[in-house]
């Protein structure tokens, strides 16, 4: 009766699966049709050929420091999570420049349950209370990346209501991880009670589940020790200023800085992150730029341009994630076969 269960869901997965790709094409096919009935092609090559070179290695170099003080974060954050456990900065680094990678290059986010693993096997200590640690730790940078989305979101509507009307994104992006965090915060006390069922089946698995969720709040410790906290959160908001300055210099490298400021790089910003909250392709090609040109256009900006300004700076994320990653992954010892397998069994995992 097992297997043949094992073998129902197998297929309902791969079903799934079908359906999803299916649904995926339609909805990039779509977005492809809607861009190219709103631009002159030529006036994306245009732009594209004469965007300076200055600003595009200037906004290369932000993203880069970015992705530093991400990392620098995560540190922080792992060190007040696992204070017992000897932690060095560069393992971390690395981690976190393969899981970005991981999500420039894979759909469906596997950067982030990646990074868990690879810095996992680096630690001394059991996985098996080790993982759900290092996950409630990425967790708690989500949390403080919601401080950021915020303050994106103010910049944007006080200087153009784009968002008028438009903002069930950021409330689905504001909506997930709070849900999560309510879920590991009470989950444990609501489990205590399945934990007392007469059904034994029932027992074992809320006990079970209540252990990982205790371990996961332990990742979300940071907030409660301000030595690490502090620096866990000044890095990560530093990265995304970072990362605002880099969208504002591509502005400057298309000459786009008559019709578009600070506010429409926070705007820019706010809307490719809150469209990248279920990628349906790798590094969420074509519903970027789709972004990209809803923003720009409300600002006044040209089709052409606006998708060019999309094609940079979606090209300059995968340049800067892969010329970080790869070499982490070789520092690693990790081939890239190894990486896509880990990749998988991640993915594989979270569909479990």
């Amino acid at each position: 009766m097992g297997a043949r269960e094992k073998q129902g869901q197998a297929r309902r997965r791969l079903r799934s699966g079908r359906w999803a790709i299916v649904l995926t094409v339609i909805v990039v096919a779509a977005l492809v049709a809607f861009a190219l009935s709103k631009l002159n092609l030529s006036h994306v090559g245009h732009a594209l050929i004469t965007a300076s070179p200055g600003w595009i290695a200037l906004a290369l170099a932000l993203m880069a420091c970015s992705l530093l003080l991400r990392s620098l974060s995560w540190f922080e954050t792992l060190r007040a999570a696992l204070p017992e456990t000897p932690i060095r900065w560069p393992p971390v680094m690395r981690a976190t420049m393969i899981g970005v990678m991981g999500s420039a290059i894979f759909p469906g986010r596997v950067g982030e349950p990646s990074r868990v693993l690879v810095l996992t096997r680096r630690l001394e200590g059991s996985n098996r209370r080790l993982l759900p640690v290092v996950a409630g730790t990425v967790f708690s940078q989500t949390l403080i990346n919601l401080i950021a989305l915020g303050g994106l979101l103010a910049a944007t509507i006080t200087s153009v209501n784009l968002f008028q009307g438009h903002l069930a994104g950021f409330e689905v992006a504001l909506a997930v991880p709070l849900a999560i965090a309510a879920l590991v915060i009470v989950g444990p006390r609501l489990l205590a009670l399945a934990q007392r069922s007469r059904r034994v089946r029932v027992a074992v698995a809320a006990s079970a589940l209540s252990r990982l969720l205790n371990l996961a709040r332990q990742g979300l410790i940071v907030f409660a020790r301000p030595r690490y906290g502090l620096g866990a959160v000044v890095a990560q908001l530093l990265a995304w200023a970072l990362q605002w300055l880099a969208c504002y210099a591509l502005i400057r490298a298309l000459g786009l800085q008559s019709q578009a400021d600070l506010s429409t790089a926070a705007a820019i910003l706010l809307a490719v992150n809150v469209s990248a909250i279920l990628p349906a392709t790798p590094s969420n090609v074509g519903v970027f730029q789709a972004a990209c040109l809803v923003v720009l256009a409300a600002y006044g900006v040209a089709a052409g341009p606006a998708i060019a300004y999309g094609i940079i700076l979606q090209a300059g994320e995968v340049v800067t994630a892969l010329g970080l990653g790869v070499p982490a992954l070789l520092s690693e010892g990790l081939t890239w076969q190894d990486f896509r397998r880990e990749g998988e069994r991640s993915a594989g995992e979270g569909a479990d």
